[in-house]
C-alpha cells in the first residue's frame, strides 16, 4: 500500500501526451521515463496537494483531431486534473481547443511563440526569442555564420519559427533577406529523401542550415547531409535535437551540429538529475535528454504551481502565477513571463552522440 492508501479518489491524475509513432516516436521512452522520476520524487514527499500523483500516457503521434477527441473523452470522466506533454504544436492547438481551459495544460516542447494564450495553457519549452535567435547571434559572433538556409517540416512550429528567423535576418529589407536567407524548404512529416534540398545550388551560398525537422526526420537529414560531405564545410543548428536524435543518426552524422537548449545532462544541474534517474531506472534506461527533461520540468512545475495556488483550479493557478508566486523546483526558483516559464538558455555542440556545452546564450 502507498503512503496515500492507494485510493483512486485520493489521486491527482495527469494525462501525458507524447508521440508513440511517427517521426517523434523516438522520444516517447525517454519522456515517459523522465516523468516517472518526477512522479517518484513527488510521491516520496507529500504528493500534490496531499494526494498521490498518477500519470496516464496517450499517443500524441496521431492526427491532432484524433488526439483531441481522446482528450475530450477522458476529461469527460472528471478524473483528469492536469495535462502535460511533449508533442507538436499542431497537436497542442487541437488539444487546447478540446480542453477549453478546464484543467492546467503544461506544454513541454519548444514552440513558435503563442500569442493571446488561452486560459490554462502554460509553456515549459522555449520560444524562438529565447532559443534559436540567441543561438544565431552567438554563431554569428563566435563563428562568423551569417547566411542561412532553412529545412523544416510543414506545420506551424517550423513555419512560425522561420518567420522569426526571417525577421531577424531580413530586418533591413528584402535585399538583406535574399542575401542572408536564400533557401527555405518545408517538407511533410516522415520525409525520407532530402536530395532536392541538398542539391539546390542556393545551398552553396550559405554558412549553415537551420534544421526545424522533428525526431527521425532530423536524424535522416543529418545522415544525408554528412554523407555528401556538407558537414565538413557547413554547420547546422537545430533546437530539435537531443541525444536520441544523435544516436539515431550516428556519430559520423553529427559533426558541426549546434543545439540551443535550457538543459543538458552534462551541466551542473543535469549530472545530479541523471544520477537520480539512473538510480531509479538503471544504466540501460532510455536516455535522459534535453527533451525528456522538459517533461520532468512540467510535472515538477505543476506541483509547485499547485502548492503556490493551494489548488489546481485554472483561475487560482493563473492568479498565483500572475501575482509573481515564487516557484521552487529541483531546478531552483523559476518565474513566468506571462504563461511562459523563464529558464536560462545554453548552446552546445554535438560531440559524437553527446553534447559539449559551449556558452550561456539567454
Amino acid at each position: 500500500m502507498t503512503p496515500f492508501g492507494g485510493n483512486p479518489e485520493n489521486c491527482i491524475e495527469i494525462l501525458n501526451i507524447v508521440p508513440q509513432q511517427g517521426p517523434g516516436g523516438i522520444f516517447a521512452p525517454s519522456c515517459e521515463a523522465a516523468i516517472s522520476l518526477a512522479v517518484r520524487e513527488i510521491n516520496g514527499g507529500t504528493g500534490i496537494l496531499g494526494r498521490e500523483l498518477r500519470v496516464t500516457h496517450i499517443d500524441g503521434g496521431r492526427d491532432p483531431a484524433e488526439v483531441a477527441r481522446e482528450v475530450s473523452a477522458l476529461l469527460a470522466t472528471g478524473m483528469v486534473h492536469a495535462i502535460t506533454g511533449w508533442h507538436t504544436s499542431a497537436v497542442r492547438s487541437a488539444v487546447t481547443a478540446a480542453i477549453a481551459g478546464r484543467v492546467p495544460y503544461l506544454f513541454a516542447t519548444d514552440h513558435e511563440g503563442v500569442e493571446q494564450s488561452p486560459p490554462g495553457l502554460f509553456l515549459i519549452g522555449s520560444n524562438p526569442g529565447r532559443q534559436i535567435l540567441p543561438a544565431l547571434r552567438w554563431l554569428k559572433r563566435e563563428l562568423g555564420a551569417r547566411r542561412w538556409a532553412i529545412i523544416g517540416n510543414d506545420y506551424v512550429w517550423p513555419r512560425r519559427t522561420a518567420d522569426a528567423v526571417r525577421d531577424e535576418l531580413g530586418h533591413r529589407g528584402a535585399a538583406d533577406l535574399e542575401r542572408f536567407l536564400p533557401l527555405e524548404q518545408f517538407v511533410p512529416m516522415g520525409t525520407q529523401d532530402f536530395e532536392g534540398f541538398l542539391s539546390d545550388p542556393r545551398l552553396d551560398l550559405v554558412d549553415g542550415v537551420i534544421v526545424l525537422l522533428v525526431g527521425a526526420d532530423v536524424a535522416r537529414f543529418n545522415k544525408q547531409f554528412a554523407k555528401i560531405g556538407r558537414d565538413e564545410r557547413q554547420l547546422r543548428v537545430s533546437p530539435a535535437v537531443d541525444e536520441n536524435v544523435l544516436l539515431a543518426a550516428g556519430r559520423k552524422a553529427n559533426r558541426n551540429l549546434y543545439v540551443p537548449s535550457s538543459f543538458f545532462v552534462n551541466g551542473a544541474e543535469g549530472k545530479d538529475r541523471l544520477e537520480r534517474y539512473r538510480r531509479l531506472h538503471g544504466e540501460f534506461a532510455p536516455a535522459l535528454t534535453n527533451f525528456s527533461n522538459t517533461e520532468y520540468e512540467a510535472v515538477r512545475t505543476l506541483c509547485a504551481m499547485a502548492q503556490a495556488a493551494n489548488s489546481l483550479d485554472v483561475r487560482q493557478v493563473h492568479a498565483a502565477v500572475d501575482n509573481g508566486a515564487i516557484l521552487e523546483t529541483p531546478s531552483g526558483t523559476i518565474g513566468f513571463d506571462g504563461n511562459q516559464v523563464v529558464l536560462p538558455g545554453y548552446i552546445a555542440r554535438a560531440e559524437g552522440v553527446e553534447f559539449e556545452i559551449l556558452d550561456r546564450i539567454s
